[in-house]
């Protein structure tokens, strides 16, 4: 997963995986879901995300199971 900020333009950039785009699909005015030629999410984008995240707070946690 690669998390990428643009400042500049205030957009959040999620990527899950490195699948081809085949759907693009507005979930509302500032928010853009991508989709494979399966169904599988690809990337949401979020446009003025500092609006609705708290983007310049972000951390990240990875938890491992027990048999790991």
């Amino acid at each position: 997963m690669i998390v990428t900020y643009f400042e500049d333009t205030d957009t959040l950039y999620l990527q899950f995986n490195q699948n081809e785009v085949a759907e693009t699909r507005d979930l509302d005015k500032r928010t853009v879901v991508e989709y494979d030629h399966k169904g599988h999410m690809v990337a949401i984008t979020l446009e003025h995300a500092k609006e609705s995240t708290e983007v310049s707070d972000f951390s990240f946690q990875n938890i491992l199971s027990k048999s790991a």
